[in-house]
């Protein structure tokens, strides 16, 4: 089964040519490896450029050891490189395997008409600081699941079967693969056991596993609810019998993110226009995963729903914030209490924002009215959208409020501009 990534694709095509490292990231089994030594090396060779000119290697193989090595790799490049005349493209699959990489790698795209493209899976590619390690010549190419809209692309059933299916087992594309529920649920426990935790821990010298395979548990108990490092430590110690100092949460927290199993999405205060600390909220990268380390339990639509709308953004290239608007609600006495109201998603790119708010059902003019609060009191003239899970073809009220079904939402990558 092949499933075309266009959007990382494009982003791979027009980076060719250009002096940088192209390094994708994103958590491991998302499909990194198939993007580029499949789907992009089957373009190369279409557009007609000589397979002698695209030189591979994977250094996990057991057969490729050697070249761990850097002065081996390095003279086997070369060599190979001097083969060949025209533009080259070197591409090379785990490169965090290979002695001092960084330095390898600058010395390659010095080199006239090389081109360099990399996936990894260590604590210094999967990160936020590549091109930092690249001394400004990496360009990151983030790399996540699949969205809803390349899902149904291999599904081929009805999109409310695909959503469920989805929005259970996630967008690993090896899922996809996979007919018997039992054996999705078997592999997505297993990833998170042998490969995500290990890699964690070995990655990055944790001694105390319980308490960070707890605080996984703990995260994935809440989706869409406000995380405090402060808590969660005074949690432990009330409930869980332990100490973990709130530093220790927060690093934690920081490796997960590090990996990228999790997204923290801060609170932005819309009235002062400034960043809230804490608390925070923290999405999965993959609900598959999420769901798989709580056995398949506390699956509450609403919670995954604004997960799944909180990735499909991100995928959009939009920066998203928890919006907070602080407003005053006159109380049965007169008196006027000071409150917030929380917009779920504020999403910036360029010039453009977009307020988004996530609800499963509008039955009643109340809980419309609810849902629109937040939304109406914020003094711009940026959009306002209510994404439903049911019942409604996009339209505007008389508020200017696009509300949508998620349906049109995901499947539309310009929906937000209808």
């Amino acid at each position: 089964m092949i499933i075309h990534r266009p959007s990382y694709m494009q982003k791979l095509i027009s980076g060719m040519g250009s002096d940088q490292v192209k390094v994708v990231t994103g958590i491991r089994r998302c499909g990194k490896s198939f993007l580029v030594f499949n789907l992009f090396k089957d373009y190369l060779l279409k557009r007609g450029i000589p397979k002698t000119n695209v030189i591979e290697m994977a250094f996990d193989r057991f057969s490729n050891r050697r070249y761990r090595d850097t002065e081996t790799f390095y003279f086997h490049v070369t060599e190979e490189l001097g083969k060949t005349s025209g533009k080259r493209y070197v591409l090379l699959d785990e490169v965090q395997l290979l002695d001092s990489f960084p330095e390898v790698l600058m010395d390659l795209i010095a080199m006239p008409d090389v081109d360099v493209y990399v996936t990894g899976s260590n604590a210094r590619l999967l990160s936020k600081d590549v091109v930092t390690e690249f001394r400004g010549r990496g360009q990151e190419i983030a790399m996540a699941p699949l969205s809803f809209s390349e899902f149904m692309s291999a599904y081929g059933g009805d999109k409310r079967d695909g959503y469920a299916e989805y929005a259970t087992y996630g967008g690993l594309p090896a899922v996809l693969s996979k007919k018997m529920t039992q054996e999705k649920a078997d592999y997505l426990s297993s990833l998170y056991d042998v490969l995500y935790i290990r890699d964690i821990v070995e990655r990055n010298g944790i001694r105390d596993t319980g308490n960070l395979e707890e605080l996984i548990d703990v995260l994935s108990s809440a989706i869409g609810s406000l995380v405090n490092p402060s808590k969660i430590s005074a949690t432990f110690r009330s409930e869980k019998d332990t100490t973990i100092a709130p530093e220790t949460v927060d690093r934690y927290l920081s490796h997960l993110e590090d990996a990228f199993l999790v997204s923290r999405a801060k609170r932005y205060d819309l009235k002062g226009r400034r960043y809230i600390g804490t608390p925070f909220k923290l999405y999965f990268s993959d609900l598959g995963l999420r769901n798989a380390r709580m056995n398949f339990r506390q699956m509450e639509g609403s919670h995954i729903m604004e997960n799944v709308i909180y990735n499909e953004l991100r995928g959009r290239g939009f920066g998203v914030d928890v919006g907070v608007v602080p407003t005053g609600v006159r109380g049965k006495d007169g008196k006027v209490c000071r409150t917030q109201l929380e917009v779920d998603f504020v999403c910036d790119k360029g010039s453009k924002r977009y307020y988004v708010q996530s609800t499963l059902a509008m039955p009643t003019p109340e809980k419309r009215e609810e849902e629109e609060r937040p939304l109406l009191r914020i003094d711009d003239g940026f959009k306002k959208v209510i994404i439903t899970k049911e019942g409604f073809e996009p339209h505007y009220d008389e508020h200017g409020v696009l509300t949508m079904n998620v349906y049109d939402f995901l499947l539309d990558a310009n929906s937000l501009d209808f």
